[in-house]
């Protein structure tokens, strides 16, 4: 699911993407800064991934863990990016910042489950003519 029709899902259920806005932000060449890297890019599709709302509605210390790992994750990002002195570091960077959204999602998702709140998906499909 691309981006646009995240936030178009997001926008439709009435839930701010407090997380969408608050994730580091790729640079390209559009803003004279170089190309994207291959981590960063994968770095912008898992924080696309992370979970915009609690899991079945419910707010607990997993939520709010959750919450502050991934604002963790960020500031170790911007942290990290500011002291590279290389393409090597920047990449590196990115793939821990990549790894630890993941493992940060995934824990959540656990932990939900194994307390037995569902863990679901929902996809919008373009054009499927309905």
């Amino acid at each position: 699911m691309n981006r646009s029709k995240l936030l178009t899902a997001v926008a439709m259920l009435g839930m701010p993407p407090l997380a969408a806005m608050a994730q580091p932000q790729p640079r390209g060449p559009a803003l004279g800064e170089g190309p994207v890297s291959y981590e960063e890019q994968l770095a912008s599709v898992e924080s696309q991934l992370a979970y915009q709302a609690p899991i079945a509605g419910v707010e607990n210390d997993y939520w709010f863990n959750y919450q502050t790992d991934l604002a963790e994750a960020r500031k170790e990002l911007t942290k990290d990016l500011r002291h590279s002195s290389d393409a090597e570091d920047n990449r590196d960077a990115w793939e821990e910042y990549r790894t630890e959204l993941a493992d940060a999602r995934g824990d959540y998702a656990k932990e939900m489950a194994e307390k037995g709140y569902p863990v679901g998906e929902v996809r919008v499909l373009a054009g499927n003519g309905r």
